[in-house]
């Protein structure tokens, strides 16, 4: 039955029997507070149906057809979808409860729903009697993008958000700026973009692999393609975290304006945007005019990504994982600087430049987030933390009071290879089966009850080093975001007593609605002929990954 195939796995289902017909003669009606999703879901069924989908201008003349409204009760992003002999009914806690309905509605039409234009057009469209109660578990329910290592144009960006949707999650952690490439365009800095935007050649595979595409790389979007990006994922209920990284990952920066680097140290004027991957020693000088530069970088920034777009849009990721201080401790000015601020050492120096930021947003109504290595020196009470290198950072960020999103790299991190064997391309890291990432489990069993109020959520992290095109991203991305999107949104059983066989069964309808949708997935059996990539030099780590 179609509604056993659901995915995200919804809470409560009662199924009915018999089918309510959508025909040429079926209207939409969008109560008051759902206009929005009415015109989106509006736009999609007309897209695949090639029914006419009249809007209704009163909810009895929607009679045999699509009715969404608003039920406060339910709670926040809640729904409750009812399908039977009056038609159907899609009620939300909120206008993201209604989308969430309305996207259920898709996959009890059938994989075809997802479809931008029929496939066949005397095909006879019907929605099983049903009904579906769901909420989700998390309020955070993630995808980190990096387009900075490979930059991802609008329109792929644009295409994620409609993947996210989807399947119900809600923030885009957009990581905008790397040592290889800057993406966001700065007016009053205009060779962030100019220079940093791109790279003359790029490494192939792992760093240490001895083959180079010499094709200059690179590409950023324009202050007004971000507006579009955040607007569009408004209408789908999403809130885009941008993230641009300090003081380490930095080197593009640097390269277009010299004079943010340690120039007592390295000749920062010979720095060229970087061609190849890991942690890069060329950091931010740690001196006021860097601070006042990115106050300048982050003004901008603020006013493209407004704090009322989503929940999670007063956000702003600042980064600040993996500054090597070799320079710091090199340098006379940060020397200076560490002396005139009473600070003990280096890894001080870090504390303060991300206390000064964490300032800066708090005082503009804006909350800083980072990877948990910003939690060395101390937060303001209003930040968050990603916990990247492992479950701990999250542990010590929510018992001292601090909001995490958990995103472990040993079980979340999508570069890494879906299986050991020869033909998985360029194998990252530690093998993540789709059945690791579903009975992967954010929160950690020894926080106490108001520590796990701490928990956020969770997302996946797909960075992009060895993923040239959006090819690349989809196999590494699909079907594993599938299950992360289920962990994220359902209640679920504790990981040993998930049932997989189960997921598994359920995808077998949902690899259809993804073929629909065009996503180049790695398939259940295995890299396709045009998927592999032999020859390429990855970098993968034996056994199992460790719960640290």
């Amino acid at each position: 039955m179609v509604t056993t195939s659901l995915i995200p796995a919804p809470r409560h289902v009662v199924p009915g029997a018999g089918e309510t017909p959508l025909t040429a003669h079926s209207a939409l009606h969008a109560g008051p507070g759902t206009e929005g999703v009415g015109r989106w879901l509006g736009a999609a069924l007309r897209a695949a149906t090639g029914l006419p989908w009249q809007e209704a201008r009163e909810l009895a003349e929607a009679g045999g057809g699509v009715r969404l409204a608003l039920a406060p009760a339910l709670g926040a992003e809640a729904y409750r979808l009812v399908s039977d002999r009056t038609g159907v009914l899609v009620e939300g806690g909120d206008a993201a409860g209604v989308l969430h309905g309305a996207q259920t509605l898709r996959q009890l039409l059938g994989p075809d729903a997802f479809r931008r234009a029929p496939v066949r057009r005397d095909r006879a469209w019907t929605v099983p009697h049903t009904t579906v109660e769901d909420a989700p578990r998390f309020r955070w329910r993630g995808l980190m993008l990096d387009v900075a290592r490979h930059f991802m144009p609008k329109e792929g960006v644009l295409r994620y958000l409609d993947l996210m949707s989807a399947h119900k999650l809600n923030v885009l952690h957009l990581h905008l700026t790397d040592d290889q490439g800057w993406r966001v365009e700065i007016r009053r800095y205009p060779r962030l973009t100019e220079v940093g935007s791109w790279r003359a050649r790029t490494k192939i595979g792992h760093r240490a692999s001895p083959l180079w595409d010499e094709r200059p790389h690179g590409g950023h979007y324009t202050q007004d393609d971000l507006r579009e990006i955040v607007a569009y994922a408004a209408e789908r209920h999403i809130s885009v975290v941008p993230e641009i990284d300090v003081p380490g990952h930095s080197q593009a920066a640097i390269a277009a304006y010299p004079e943010l680097g340690n120039s007592d140290v390295v000749d920062t004027a010979a720095l060229t945007v970087w061609d190849t991957w890991g942690i890069n020693p060329n950091v931010l000088a740690p001196t006021e005019d860097t601070l006042r530069f990115y106050e300048g970088v982050l003004e901008e920034l603020l006013e493209l990504f407004p704090a009322d777009a989503g929940p999670f849009s007063p956000f702003v990721h600042i980064g600040g994982d993996e500054c090597v201080k070799d320079q710091w401790r090199a340098s006379r000015t940060a020397r200076e600087q560490i002396a005139k601020l009473g600070l003990a050492d280096e890894d001080a120096l870090q504390s303060w430049f991300i206390g000064h930021f964490d300032r800066w947003l708090a005082e503009r109504g804006r909350r800083l987030i980072g990877w948990d290595e910003i939690l060395q020196g101390g937060l303001a009470p209003g930040a968050a933390v990603s916990s990247w290198r492992g479950y701990a950072g999250g542990v010590t960020a929510a018992r001292a009071g601090h909001d995490v999103v958990m995103c472990p790299e040993q079980q979340v991190y999508l570069d890494h290879r879906q299986d050991a064997g020869p033909d998985e391309p360029v194998p990252i890291g530690y093998v993540r089966t789709l059945e690791d990432v579903y009975r992967f489990e954010p929160v950690p069993a020894e926080l106490t009850r108001e520590e796990r109020a701490r928990m956020l959520g969770t997302q996946a992290n797909v960075w992009t080093e060895v993923m040239e095109d959006q090819g690349r991203v989809d196999y590494q991305t699909f079907p594993r975001l599938v299950a992360l999107s289920e962990v994220a949104w359902s209640e679920l059983p504790a990981p040993a007593d998930r049932d997989f066989p189960g997921f598994e069964r359920r995808m077998t309808e949902h690899y259809r609605r993804l073929d629909a949708l065009g996503v180049a997935y790695r398939p259940p059996t295995g890299p396709r002929p045009w998927q592999r990539r032999p020859g390429v030099l990855g970098r993968p780590v034996d056994g199992p990954p460790p719960a640290v």
